[in-house]
């Protein structure tokens, strides 16, 4: 697999410490130059992306790993604000999540989800799923240029 070769910054919006870790554990083995943001509900990250208060210097993030099962806002209701936002509408979403409801599915690539991937229940494929997204989405594909 192909290897991010330059700087991109990356948001995680889950509420389970262990998931986080889990992503960054797997973001480091495949990408050295990522920089990783937290948000561990639906409200903080969209302050995040709006740069309000404490991230009024927080980068835009040129991919997001997005959990459906947060407090305070919900995942969907999350990828509604974004995807309905000019100015952000453009950075990838990856709906990470253990859910299998194709209802669910059918209801997130509506609002304009980039992907929904199942978090593997092993620690090697849940790296190598990462590692697949992440060389696709910041290795292959072209993302739009940050505006910040």
């Amino acid at each position: 697999m192909k290897r991010v070769a330059r700087h991109y910054d990356i948001l995680i919006m889950e509420d389970r410490p262990a998931d986080i870790r889990l992503i960054e554990e797997a973001l480091s083995e495949v990408a050295q130059k990522v920089r990783i943001s937290v948000a561990m509900d639906g409200e903080q990250g969209l302050d995040f992306l709006y740069k309000k208060g404490e991230y009024s210097e927080a980068p835009t993030p040129d991919l997001i790993f997005l959990d459906l099962n947060m407090p305070k806002k919900e995942g969907k209701e999350v990828l509604k604000v974004v995807k309905n936002d000019l100015k952000l509408q453009g950075i990838p979403i990856i709906v990470l999540t253990n859910s299998y409801h194709q209802n669910e599915i059918v209801e997130v690539y509506k609002l304009h989800a980039n992907a929904y991937v199942h978090k593997p229940l092993d620690y090697e494929d849940f790296c190598n799923a990462i590692g697949v997204i992440v060389d696709f989405w910041l290795g292959v594909a072209e993302i739009p240029a940050k505006l910040d």
